[in-house]
């Protein structure tokens, strides 16, 4: 049977934490909105709705959510074009499913505009057989993104594994009936607890624990 990889992207790809708190500190200073870092950390996985609504303490109106999003998504992209590398084990582990014939997708609550950004600043696009956003789909810890992200390349749930470091995003892949790696990229073990393996870099994730899973699947 088919077996999948998803990767999230930020925090697993490609470590972008600061671009994405620096892009939006400056944004929403322009409305005079406080944004602290345990507040920004606490999003780690939402797509701009979700951060929108935690820093409100309420959904945003829909202009409010499209005129801020925009901005914001178009200081990140200015910042991280061509400053931003594949964090450590990434290549190794693409290149590794890829062998093994594992189909593999992008899945990230980020707007279609910056997965192409950091794709071609990485120039990882050629390990992947679909990029997907997330923005129009429920946002994580719904699982409708890793599920749609498993049909479009042709593996059940059962046989995908997500790579996340995201609590939200943990929550999605294990609703989805997937297992979950997770990187302490952003969050502790504590809070990833739920995850079936955690590392804390890819680079010390052993192959061994890979063989491992599948071989109950």
């Amino acid at each position: 049977m088919q077996k999948g990889v998803i990767w999230d992207m930020d925090g697993v790809l490609v470590d972008t934490g600061e671009f994405h708190y620096l892009s939006w500190v400056a944004t929403l200073k322009d409305y005079d909105i406080p944004l602290s870092f345990e507040l920004f950390r606490s999003t780690f996985g939402m797509n701009n709705t979700g951060v929108l609504t935690a820093v409100l303490g309420r959904p945003p109106e829909a202009s409010f959510l499209a005129e801020v999003a925009d901005r914001k998504e178009a200081a990140f992209r200015d910042a991280v074009r061509g400053r931003i590398q594949p964090m450590p084990g990434v290549v190794a582990w693409l290149s590794q499913f890829q062998a093994w014939g594992f189909h593999q997708a992008v899945a990230s609550s980020a707007p279609a505009a910056n997965i192409t950004t950091i794709m071609e600043s990485t120039h990882l696009a050629t390990y992947f057989d679909v990029c997907l956003s997330g923005v129009d789909l429920p946002p994580k810890p719904s699982p409708d993104l890793f599920l749609k992200a498993a049909a479009a390349i042709g593996a059940a749930p059962a046989n995908c594994i997500v790579m996340e470091d995201a609590v939200v995003g943990v929550q999605a892949a294990k609703s989805a009936g997937m297992a979950c790696i997770a990187v302490l990229t952003t969050n502790t073990a504590a809070a990833l607890q739920k995850a079936d393996i955690i590392t804390p870099r890819l680079d010390q994730l052993p192959v061994a624990s890979i063989h491992q899973f599948f071989a109950k699947s």
